[in-house]
């Protein structure tokens, strides 16, 4: 019997759903230790992005 898979999700609709779920969490979360490494992930996430942005820019070539 094999499972349904979902459709592949691509990795900026991935790191858009964990930031969400993060942000959702940061508004519940009281202890500030546990909302200081929530901010981190956060912060991890926007480098992810713009990362990810970069790498598929068109100004990046491929070395020759």
């Amino acid at each position: 019997m094999h499972r349904k898979r979902s459709s592949p999700h691509t990795f900026d609709e991935r790191l858009s759903a964990e930031k969400a779920r993060l942000d959702e969490q940061l508004k519940t979360v009281s202890q500030e230790e546990q909302r200081e490494q929530i901010r981190r992930k956060l912060h991890q996430i926007e480098m992810a992005f713009h990362m990810d942005r970069w790498m598929a820019s068109s100004e990046l070539q491929p070395p020759r």
